[in-house]
């Protein structure tokens, strides 16, 4: 799917440096390729905006021929256009556990965790800062709706790690609950991924304002926070629909 996708772009953009430099572009194909990625709500999103308003390559050249002078700022305006959607597909395309944690999350009966680890899905090529934030809202929403499950009540500005610590007492994922030094290491690191997480999000999302030398996150370190989130949120969804089911089948097995 992402191949065909990127395939279909990369075509898109070929044409309009072409025809922006010079060359003649079939105007239908523009036509098609542009209804083919339009009609796509993921892809649509971080298409270049002259795409949506310019339905035909008349129309591009109107747009792009009076915005540059020269063939090289046309071709690097283009190239910078179309960079994140680019970006985003071949992300995609390279990160195997996508799949997985989203298998995971859409057995999940809410919508909103749906959503958020879509977003952070597609933000981390084109904006790094929005992931870096959503990739904590979804562990904070992993946990929270554990708790809110088992019927535990937390307050509504408590922090991440400890919303992930009463999480994880929950499920008996807590180092000081395991007396194997091996799984007591594992769990210790575990804790330590969600204090990062919090951490580089205070420091490297949108979350808060920054200063003149403030940096900015690459999408690499997008990337990073947003796997690290969604394979923590799977391990704790994954525990916590184990520890259900064998609630489930002790109190079926009793009543027999």
């Amino acid at each position: 799917m992402n191949e065909e996708k990127i395939n279909q772009v990369e075509s898109l953009k070929i044409m309009l440096v072409s025809h922006a430099t010079g060359g003649n572009g079939d105007d239908l194909e523009y036509k098609n390729l542009r209804r083919e990625l339009i009609t796509s709500p993921r892809i649509a999103k971080l298409l270049p905006r002259f795409v949506h308003t310019c339905r035909n390559l008349s129309e591009f050249w109107s747009f792009i021929q009076p915005k540059f002078a020269t063939y090289a700022q046309r071709r690097g305006y283009l190239q910078q256009e179309f960079d994140p959607l680019l970006t985003t597909l071949e992300t995609d395309s390279r990160t195997p556990s996508d799949a997985s944690i989203s298998a995971t999350v859409q057995t999940l009966d809410s919508t909103y965790i749906q959503e958020i680890w879509q977003k952070a899905l597609e933000r981390r090529a084109a904006d790094p800062e929005g992931a870096i934030t959503t990739a904590r809202t979804l562990l904070e929403s992993a946990c929270k709706h554990i708790l809110d499950e088992s019927g535990i009540t937390y307050s509504n500005d408590v922090d991440l790690p400890k919303l992930y610590t009463l999480t994880v007492r929950q499920l008996n994922l807590s180092p000081s609950q395991h007396t194997e030094q091996i799984f007591k290491q594992i769990l210790g690191g575990c804790q330590s991924v969600v204090e990062g997480l919090g951490a580089l999000r205070n420091r490297h999302s949108d979350a808060h304002g920054k200063g003149v030398s403030g940096s900015r996150p690459a999408p690499r370190h997008a990337e990073l926070a947003v796997n690290l989130s969604g394979t923590m949120a799977t391990f704790l969804f994954q525990t916590w629909e184990s520890r259900k089911k064998k609630i489930h089948d002790k109190n079926a097995f009793e009543v027999e």
